[in-house]
């Protein structure tokens, strides 16, 4: 049987049939709950909803609630009348969107995605942006040739996307595995593929490792190489690898270590410095004022850690302070509620920032004298 006949229509079919049922059950220890049932139009793709083993299923049930039975094409909801009908409105969110993106397997994190998209559309946006139709907007998206749409996961991705495109010089904070610089590759490869940018400069701080790059074995790429292995590594996620090698081979990709931007105009580029709390006041600035016409910088870093020598000040901090409000520059700022890597550096990084906030609301602590005589 040819795919997408199990349902009737192929996978850009009608919507899943809805069935309710707001009768009273007993559900999960509650006295009167709500079941929705939904059936889908394609197997296949009923299949990359439900996850391997129904592991996105499961996903929805931790997160909101709710008992789910899948089998097949169908699922039954149970729990809540307010968590199944937001249960609803997730499982047809992500079967529109593996329909749309031509089958491409989900991850626990686009299930997060769409969950937090369905809370926050009642109140993210505007009744004059929905459209005649009556449907809410989706968080906004980045599309690449490789990874086709990457849409934001929450509200802080959705305006950190909105403000890249406003917006020519974008400060970007927060903590690790916020999207900060995967978004910020993804969107310079888009102006690459269409046609907006001529090259995609990448720059990065060196002062993990305490060492001078000229006592570092190799030609340049080769010094700062260790240094950018994440916006490599993001590179990969949305080129071809035959595609980043070239562009490293012809120019179209550069690495740029930051003492050697001294002295140039970007011009019809995308430039992306990584890591920059760890760059000193005077760094930023010269690396600021090497903006050219037609070009765009996007600067990212996370203020609680910083790497500089003690005393010395931190060129993120100073920049986002000095240059606040200034026309044409947008700022985003993250927080650990917002970290899409994994649950569990999210609890880390809530950990962190909790005990750094409990120990500077506690009073500096005094010695303790000692109950011993002066010595003789």
């Amino acid at each position: 049987m040819p795919m997408g006949e199990a349902g009737g229509r192929g996978p850009r079919g009608r919507e899943p049939a809805r069935e309710r049922e707001l009768a009273p059950r007993a559900v999960a220890g509650l006295s009167e709950a709500a079941e929705i049932a939904l059936t889908f139009d394609d197997n296949r793709l009923a299949s990359l909803v439900f996850g391997q083993y129904d592991q996105n299923v499961a996903h929805l049930e931790r997160r909101l609630g709710v008992v789910a039975t899948a089998l097949g094409n169908h699922v039954v909801v149970k729990g809540p009348p307010d968590s199944t009908e937001r249960a609803r409105r997730v499982l047809e969110l992500l079967y529109a969107r593996v329909r749309d993106g031509g089958g491409t397997p989900l991850t626990l994190g686009d299930v997060d995605g769409v969950i937090q998209e369905s809370s926050l559309q009642g109140n993210l946006f505007s009744a004059d942006e929905a459209p005649a139709n009556g449907e809410r907007p989706s968080f906004d998206q980045i599309a690449t040739r490789r990874r086709g749409g990457v849409r934001a996961r929450n509200a802080a991705q959705d305006a950190y996307i909105k403000a890249l495109r406003a917006h020519e010089l974008v400060f970007a904070e927060g903590p690790a595995g916020t999207g900060k610089t995967w978004l910020a590759v993804g969107y310079a490869v888009s102006l690459l593929e269409q046609g907006h940018a001529e090259r995609l400069i990448l720059s990065r701080p060196a002062v993990e490792a305490g060492e001078r790059l000229g006592f570092l074995p190799g030609d340049m790429r080769e010094k700062v190489d260790p240094y950018l292995r994440p916006i490599y590594d993001a590179l990969y996620d949305f080129m071809e690898a035959r595609h980043v090698d070239r562009g490293l081979q012809t120019g179209m990709i550069e690495i740029a270590p930051l003492a050697f931007m001294r002295g140039r105009t970007l011009t019809n580029a995308v430039v992306l410095l990584d890591e920059a709390q760890n760059t000193t006041s005077m760094q930023m600035k010269m690396f600021l004022t090497r903006l050219g016409e037609n070009s765009r910088m996007i600067v990212t870093g996370d203020p609680s850690q910083i790497d500089l020598p003690p005393g010395q000040k931190s060129g993120l901090v100073e920049a986002v302070r000095i240059l606040d409000g200034v026309e044409g520059i947008g700022r985003v700022t993250f927080r650990d509620v917002d970290v899409v890597r994994h649950d569990l550096v999210r609890r880390i990084v809530t950990a962190y920032e909790s005990d750094a906030q409990e120990n500077r609301d506690e009073p500096p602590q005094r010695p303790t004298p000692s109950r011993r005589g002066p010595l003789p």
